[in-house]
């Protein structure tokens, strides 16, 4: 579901018009021009081939090492292509698969609304913007604001991570005023979490793209 919000926006400061907004937050302060889903997860290929022979699977052996964003890894979360199933035999031989790309894109000056949830299954993940600040203004599905006051205050925060469980999600706004255009990386901040199974320099990563 969407924000009531985006029908019937407020007036917002300079006049200034948005896409939509995270939230009905009354002020604003959630609008953005340009939104992202960013969903984190992984997979244990040899308890996935198990699972083609063997009832009941040992979930407690399960060993995921290849991490993922939107069911790719690093760099195929910068193709902007669908990929195709490069197994063989029917019935999935030669069908397309993980159609998602991961590419964030924006013009600098855009806010980027980024919504960040997680799927895993055996570890919390950590995923950093070293170079561009994130606020973020939800957390699992609620607006970050106080029960108290008059108005209530906002309880945002800016911040260069976030760190999730399974089930866990954020809503976070990259605001791109001043940032200079280029490419710049979301990643996870563990460093064997950067790659694909047995394969280095991939893994729970994609790109940032202001232009």
């Amino acid at each position: 579901l969407r924000p009531l919000q985006d029908d019937a926006p407020p007036a917002c400061p300079g006049g200034r018009t948005f896409a939509g907004f995270a939230y009905n937050d009354g002020d604003c302060s959630t609008g953005y021009d340009v939104a992202y889903p960013v969903q984190l997860t992984s997979f244990d290929p040899d308890f996935h081939d198990a699972d083609l022979n063997v009832q009941p699977l040992p979930f407690a052996a399960m060993e995921d090492r290849y991490p993922m964003i939107n069911g790719r890894g690093y760099p195929d979360t910068i193709n902007p292509s669908i990929l195709a199933n490069t197994y063989a035999e029917s019935p999935s031989g030669g069908k397309q698969s993980q159609k998602m790309h991961s590419i964030i894109s924006a013009t600098q000056g855009q806010r980027i609304l980024l919504r960040i949830s997680s799927l895993a299954t055996i570890r919390f993940y950590t995923l950093i913007s070293p170079s561009i600040p994130m606020r973020v203004v939800g957390k699992d599905t609620r607006l970050l604001r106080a029960t108290f006051g008059a108005p209530p205050p906002n309880l945002y925060y800016y911040t260069n991570s976030v760190t999730l469980g399974g089930g866990q999600s954020v809503d976070a706004i990259i605001d791109t005023a001043g940032v200079t255009p280029g490419t710049y990386y979301l990643y996870s901040s563990n460093l064997n979490e950067l790659i694909n199974d047995k394969e280095d320099y991939g893994g729970m990563m994609t790109e940032i793209r202001i232009n």
